[in-house]
């Protein structure tokens, strides 16, 4: 009996790519899209059709669907628009409130992507789930532990935002993309006809298509932020702020203050409702504690290790040294000073291209 793979499909070239390549190598697959919002909830447009370029829409749903249809496969569509909005869009809007700034993708790999995936594949029965995302697992072989590691592609690797990945995903999850680059994923697509084969990438937050993220969140939770004072690092008031979800850490346009140099947003203040604006020095910080550590190489650092770490996406990795001082806790020293570290954002950990593991950043320490 042939090992049976159910693909997530976005709509997207990489995971129509990522079916064929399961299917050469002679999996029973099926296609699944999730539908995770409706466009014209956020976004209606005069003719109904979605303006941007982010997943979800009935464009990309088709899409897969077209693509399923000229492999030969099955292709369902499945409804998590509850679970997106209580457990990624809530998220979001909560953590701005908080005064943090999030990082929905991988809220959204984390809670439902991955674990309902899987709870749908192991009640069909089916061996593996398979995404097309630019990343690697392999078992270790001492200790049998499954690894997250980067892709080759160093320019699409997208281990970053799948650090929250457990083992049991990890052991049931497939990634054929790892190994390719995306110019090699587009020519596979084009050389056999997919209707994606030169659709743009998405990008950034799927559901906030205009950036506007301070907008969203007051349209969206029907709440109004109240304005408040922006000040300098010694306490004097420059101005008036827009709500205290419009701004983040390292922000420099639309402060709505003039100043002789430029200004930076260094720190937001929830208890007494402040934007602290500094120069572009004051953003640099050594250090860092995070929580709600997501461990992949270890169960526990047992001992300060010397890793590389990454505190946003598309940021460098940094030298630092990574101590885990609790339960839920990590400390990280850098052996530089980083430019805005954010509390809300992820901070992963690598030990060459293994992902060791990340967490939520708490604080960066001044």
């Amino acid at each position: 009996m042939k090992d049976k793979a159910v693909i997530a499909m976005s709509g997207g070239v990489d995971s129509s790519v990522a079916a064929w390549l399961m299917l050469e190598r002679g999996y029973q697959c099926i296609g699944i899209t999730l539908k995770l919002f409706t466009n014209d909830d956020i976004e209606p447009s005069a003719n109904g059709r979605a303006t941007h370029k982010g997943c979800c829409s009935l464009d990309d749903v088709n899409d897969a669907r077209a693509v399923a249809d000229r492999l030969g496969m099955p292709h369902y569509v499945l409804n998590f628009a509850g679970e997106f909005r209580d457990k990624v869009i809530r998220r979001f809007i909560e953590t701005y409130e908080q005064g943090a700034t999030p990082n929905p993708c991988i809220d959204c790999n984390r809670f439902i992507k991955f674990s309902r995936l899987l709870e749908r594949a192991r009640q069909l029965e089916f061996d593996t789930i398979v995404t097309g995302h630019y990343a690697r697992i392999e078992q270790d072989g001492p200790e049998g532990r499954f690894l997250l590691k980067k892709a080759l592609d160093a320019k699409k690797d997208q281990s970053y935002v799948l650090y929250a990945m457990t083992q049991d995903q990890l052991a049931n999850t497939q990634f054929p993309l790892g190994e390719l680059t995306k110019p090699q994923v587009r020519d596979i697509a084009e050389a056999r006809g997919f209707v994606n084969a030169r659709k743009h990438d998405s990008q950034d937050i799927c559901f906030v298509p205009d950036r506007d993220y301070g907008s969203f969140i007051e349209q969206y939770s029907g709440k109004t932020f109240d304005q408040g004072n922006i000040i300098d690092e010694e306490g004097r008031i420059l101005g008036r702020h827009k709500g205290l979800v419009r701004y983040t850490i390292g922000q420099r346009r639309g402060l709505g203050v003039a100043m002789n140099e430029p200004v930076y947003v260094k720190a937001k203040s929830v208890a007494d409702n402040t934007v602290t604006l500094g120069p572009e020095e004051s953003l640099y910080t050594k250090s860092l504690t995070a929580s709600d550590l997501n461990l992949i190489a270890y169960s526990r650092l047992e001992r300060p290790l010397r890793l590389s770490v990454k505190t946003r996406y598309l940021q460098a990795e940094q030298p630092a040294i990574a101590e885990q001082i609790g339960e839920d806790t990590l400390s990280i020293e850098f052996d530089a000073p980083q430019r805005a570290i954010t509390p809300g954002q992820a901070v992963v950990l690598y030990d060459g291209d293994v992902v060791v593991g990340g967490g939520t950043i708490k604080a960066a320490e001044f």
